[in-house]
């Protein structure tokens, strides 16, 4: 088990958060708070999670293939809740992750209620 934490920075916003070495990078980002984050079955199956590394190492368990094909492993795709970081990473967030990421960032100065 790993006692050492990792900044995760999501591409699309900036945000970043800390993420324990011992902890899935999906783990850490729950523990963002958003809601609306995407959770499917947690095990590498379901595909729900997937992001792409865009910046530093991880190690990974298995994943369905269904879901990351080789190619795509090798371009940085990869499942959220089967990597761990072993460094500071900056990630892509994709499909239904990133309109529940980006979704939840509103522009200082707008409002969801104003209307015209």
């Amino acid at each position: 088990m790993s006692l050492l934490t990792y900044t995760v920075t999501l591409n699309e916003t900036g945000e970043s958060y800390r993420c324990a070495g011992s902890r899935s990078v999906l783990e850490g980002m729950e523990a963002l708070g958003k809601k609306g984050i995407p959770v499917g079955c947690r095990n590498g199956g379901c595909g729900v999670c997937k992001v792409q590394v865009l910046e530093g190492q991880y190690v990974r368990r298995v994943m369905s293939r269904e879901h990351v094909s080789e190619a795509e492993e090798a371009e940085g795709y990869v499942l959220s809740c089967r990597i761990k970081p072993t460094s500071d990473l900056r990630i892509a967030v994709l499909g239904n992750m990133k309109k529940s990421v980006c979704r939840t960032i509103e522009p200082a100065n707008s409002s969801p209620l104003s209307s015209t």
